[in-house]
């Protein structure tokens, strides 16, 4: 056989799938092992949702979708853009894609060149620097300070003459942090600045914990170059429907809709219908798992904090990134396999020395969890 791709040779596997399929392996050998190694709701998909994409299938939804998605999701994420962020934009901005991360690595495809520098603030979630790699680009840290994990001028250091991109997540995965308005000011005049594009990931939005939410595209001129990500898996429990979006200038949609067209196609046809329940339909479903989430939270941290264990400050998402004292790799390991404790190495987020701890499971499950966890450090 000849040699094959150098390009993905050098892209490493995901470390959270990794671990997770770890975990999956042990179960099925009859292990009792508590998986919070995964960024994933434990609540269903609410039923009005499922409903909807029941009566597309009832009435033959099953044909090929218009290739940027069906006018009506377009429409309605547009609606949402507009009046729940403040981005100015119509459904001409719009593209629905296969979850948040094809639409990241769509925006990847679209944007970079060989040789391209995209600058990743750290920790950051472990697929931004292989969907940059794939696409030829190469990506410059930018290690943010802990606990707070926001941007300050550091961030100016990193900007050189082949830099085009900057990412930022909030909140983020996996610690939680919701960007401030000023460190995306600070991104915002960078960007104008250097005339340098931006992929702004917004898929926790819906859980947040006290804090605000901003989106960086409207910020000033910011939407004429900024990519904002967004999907339904996290706020409406439907990470296996496979269903996101991005928001972008034309001339990147344009080559964001060449990537789909050869690749993906489209989306699938009848899930879309319940992507349009989920936007247009009551949102009292997203505030009660918001709730239940900050309730799990507060016990998490209560817990961590009585270990003697610091956390970044969880203010978004499902995560307590828990600072570790040692090598966070045999740590992980270790709960894995003395304690039965799934959890993912900061590693695979380039921060060294964290293990993410999801708490997107239920209050008896943790408590079990930290049961172990507990017993593992007093031992």
């Amino acid at each position: 056989m000849k040699a094959l791709s150098e390009k993905i040779g050098a892209v490493a596997p995901s470390a959270t799938i990794e671990i997770t399929d770890a975990a999956k392996k042990m179960k099925r050998e009859g292990i009792d092992v508590i998986s919070l190694s995964i960024g994933e709701p434990d609540f269903a998909t609410p039923e009005h949702i499922v409903q909807a994409c029941s009566d597309a299938l009832a009435r033959g939804e099953t044909h090929y979708a218009p290739s940027a998605g069906i006018p009506e999701l377009l429409h309605a994420v547009a609606a949402k853009c507009r009046t729940e962020n403040s981005i100015p934009c119509g459904p001409e901005n719009v593209i629905v894609t296969c979850g948040a991360k094809d639409a990241i690595y769509e925006a990847m495809q679209a944007c970079l060149n060989p040789g391209d520098e995209v600058v990743l603030p750290d920790p950051s979630w472990v697929s931004y620097e292989p969907c940059v790699q794939m696409a030829g680009g190469r990506v410059v840290h930018l290690p943010l300070k802990e606990p707070s994990f926001q941007i300050d001028d550091a961030i100016l250091e990193k900007v050189g003459q082949k830099t085009k991109m900057v990412i930022v997540n909030t909140p983020s995965n996996p610690t939680g942090t919701v960007l401030s308005k000023a460190s995306l000011k600070l991104v915002a005049d960078l960007c104008e600045d250097y005339d340098l594009l931006a992929i702004s990931d917004e898929i926790y939005e819906k859980l947040i914990y006290g804090k605000e939410h901003i989106s960086l595209a409207a910020l000033g001129d910011m939407a004429e170059r900024t990519i904002t990500i967004n999907g339904f898996s996290k706020a409406y429990a439907m990470t296996g429907w496979r269903l996101g979006y991005a928001v972008a200038p034309l001339p990147v949609l344009r080559q964001m809709m060449k990537v789909q067209q050869h690749s993906i196609s489209s989306p699938t046809t009848f899930v879309m219908w319940g992507g349009v329940a989920a936007l247009q339909g009551d949102q009292t479903c997203v505030e009660a798992m918001r709730k239940e989430f900050e309730a799990r939270r507060m016990y998490m941290l209560d817990e961590f904090a009585s270990m003697g264990y610091t956390v970044a400050p969880p203010d978004g998402a499902f995560y307590a990134f828990v600072k570790m004292e040692g090598d966070d790799m045999a740590i992980a390991r270790s709960w894995l396999n003395d304690a039965h404790v799934a959890a993912t190495p900061g590693t695979a987020f380039n921060a060294p020395g964290w293990i993410r701890v999801s708490y997107a499971a239920s209050i008896p499950t943790l408590k079990e969890a930290t049961r172990r966890i507990r017993a593992w450090k007093n031992r």
